[in-house]
């Protein structure tokens, strides 16, 4: 069976590899319209500019990027000041604590602090 890999079309590719990179302590590397980071335990997520005669817009929808994190206040605040923004407040879930955020081009991201 093949790792997972994870392709998410982006108008500024080094910048979301970065926002995504610091958030999961990796370097997002030096290349320039493609940025692959290796996630640990999750596969690899590619960060790429899509071509102009196959444009990529984006789209709402139920697919979306989730962190497993240990301290979700820290996390939030990191997103934050990386330039993400709250789409629902933090809550409690039966599952654990959560928080709903787009990340700066406006994709859906979810930070997830599971309940031991």
């Amino acid at each position: 069976m093949q790792t997972p890999c994870w392709v998410l079309a982006a108008n500024e590719p080094a910048v979301l590899a970065t926002f995504y990179g610091t958030l999961c302590g990796i370097d997002p590397g030096s290349e320039t319209d493609l940025k692959v980071l290796r996630l640990p335990g999750a596969g690899t997520l590619m960060v790429y500019r899509p071509s102009s005669k196959r444009p990529q817009p984006a789209q709402p929808g139920r697919l979306a990027l989730c962190l497993q994190v240990d301290q979700l206040e820290a996390a939030q605040a990191l997103a934050l000041s990386l330039g993400a923004s709250v789409l629902e407040p933090m809550r409690q879930e039966p599952f654990g604590r959560e928080v709903w955020l787009a990340d700066p081009e406006g994709n859906r991201l979810l930070l997830l602090e599971q309940s031991p």
